[in-house]
């Protein structure tokens, strides 16, 4: 090829070279994502159906973290604060378990409710999911457990606050994100013996149905594979348009 058809493909070429870097970029790190959401849903399922294990005391509490301990599934006794319960904004059946007959369907509440345990320290146990018109605690009085209980369930530490998510109603006790610290300060407990997470609970029945447990998300979107894919299918293509450019410039028809 001579320097006079050669010089036409520079600029182009050298544009072309850019984008296919980034799309194969793009694509390694859509393979990236893969193996870590592979690993993510392999340590949860893990996690979730292992045997309980006592929570550890509240000195250890700092200690713990979401990357060692977000759903392991624990066991903790202590006495509810139904005085000071909060609600956690939801809509059940979404992506949760889509179609599975007995479990909530539509908009509603997970109650939120400080467990205090015998040394003192405070837990946020999620009870479960209540209908919006269940959120006032007078219309399930059967619910509200007194005296000492053991509750088992899943770690959860708090989540990051999305740019579109509400603004939390405070005085009603109403939160739209679950931010630990931010709901134990409101309800007025005390950040140094409150603990850094909350604990989803189980299924088990409480009596008069509600909050009905048993409500974490353990469904975790996966389409990285298919998005990588996308990026490889575009970088062959882009290879392919420049291809036959040059072919093109070539035979001087372009």
């Amino acid at each position: 090829m001579t320097t006079s058809r050669l010089r036409p493909l520079v600029v182009p070429g050298l544009v072309a070279l850019a984008a296919l870097a980034v799309l194969i970029r793009l694509g390694s790190w859509q393979l990236s994502q893969l193996a870590w959401k592979n690993g993510l849903i392999a340590q949860v399922e893990a996690r979730t159906h292992a045997p309980p294990v006592p929570l550890p005391p509240a000195a250890a509490w700092p200690a713990m973290t979401a990357a060692a301990d977000e759903y392991r599934r624990v066991a903790v006794t202590g006495s509810f604060r139904h005085d000071a319960e909060a609600y956690l904004y939801t809509v059940a059946g979404d992506s949760n378990r889509p179609g599975q007959p007995g479990r909530p369907q539509g908009q509603g509440y997970l109650v939120l409710t400080p467990l205090v345990t015998a040394e003192g320290a405070t837990v946020l146990v999620n009870r479960g999911f209540v209908p919006t018109d269940r959120r006032d605690p007078a219309t399930r009085q059967a619910g509200q457990t007194t005296g000492p209980v053991t509750i088992t369930g899943l770690v959860r530490f708090p989540e990051r606050r999305s740019v579109f998510a509400a603004s939390d109603d405070l005085a009603r006790r109403l939160f739209y994100t679950r931010d630990t610290p931010v709901i134990a300060q409101t309800l007025g407990f005390d950040r140094n013996s409150t603990a850094p997470f909350s604990i989803d609970a189980d299924a088990t029945p409480v009596a008069g149905g509600l909050p009905q447990g048993g409500e974490t998300r353990l469904s975790f979107p996966n389409r990285h594979f298919e998005y990588a894919l996308t990026w490889f299918g575009l970088a062959l293509t882009l290879i392919g348009v420049f291809a036959a450019f040059a072919v093109q410039k070539w035979r001087g028809t372009v």
